[in-house]
């Protein structure tokens, strides 16, 4: 990945997706925002019990490094919803639907997903000018919602799987990715990615999983970033409990 700075704050994006002129992308660190401990720096959540002042601050700071118009936000909740971004105003945080995949082909809209620890798969289609983002955590990983999302681009927009971009965020590793009753939790069927008795390798799983939907392996890039090895520079709801959530962001610029 391609570190940066820009407008006050940190981030990271993926060489491919960087090569793109027409799409804006980012990977924000926590290193520089308004927030405090324990959700210092940069946190954009609502939910997680932080100021509302600093969080708006905080988006702000998202918006103006990306250049972006118009931040999107949904109420996450480890599902395979997805919602489709038009030409309407995003809404308030009081109406916010409830998704876990974000589409749309409208300029000037920056798809938001909110991780500590869970993967944010950021996806472009240069060929119809497409863009999704996705929130994956063990859940999602287990539905297959990395999947669900190119059938969807494929269904709803035309979009060939070939053709997609993909990127893997800074998400939880197989180092720490440890599943105690996994038995339990995760289908018989994905035990293959089970690393060292109780972890999983769910980098590898979405990527297994891009690849079976039709996404070139060429076409992937991992991050390899795991947040919990990481909390200088990314917030772990596994490694702090109380946390922040960084932001994932990808738009179509005007």
């Amino acid at each position: 990945m391609i570190f940066r700075n820009e407008a006050g704050t940190d981030y990271c994006q993926f060489e491919h997706l960087s090569a793109c002129s027409d799409v804006g992308h980012a990977v924000f660190l926590r290193t520089r925002g308004g927030s405090d401990a324990p959700f210092d720096r940069l946190n954009v959540s609502l939910a997680v019990g932080d100021e509302v002042l600093r969080v708006q601050h905080n988006r702000r700071l998202v918006a103006g490094a990306l250049d972006a118009p118009e931040l999107v936000f949904v109420r996450q909740v480890h599902g395979v919803g997805v919602r489709v971004v038009d030409g309407r105003p995003a809404g308030d945080a009081g109406s916010l639907p409830e998704a876990d995949v974000l589409i749309t082909d409208r300029t000037g809209k920056f798809l938001v997903v909110q991780v500590a620890d869970c993967q944010a798969i950021l996806m472009y289609d240069p060929v119809r000018r497409v863009v999704a983002n996705v929130h994956c955590g063990w859940r999602g990983s287990v539905a297959d919602v990395a999947g669900r999302t190119v059938e969807a681009l494929r269904g709803g927009f035309g979009c060939e799987p070939k053709n997609l971009l993909a990127g893997i965020g800074p998400s939880l590793g197989p180092c720490c990715a440890e599943f105690v009753n996994y038995r339990e939790e995760i289908p018989s069927r994905l035990w293959a990615y089970r690393r060292d008795t109780v972890y999983f390798d769910f980098w590898a799983m979405t990527r297994d999983q891009l690849i079976a939907a039709g996404v070139r392996e060429d076409h992937i890039e991992t991050s390899r970033l795991c947040t919990r090895c990481n909390t200088d520079r990314f917030f772990s709801y596994r490694g702090e409990k109380r946390t922040g959530r960084f932001p994932a962001v990808i738009g179509l610029k005007i």
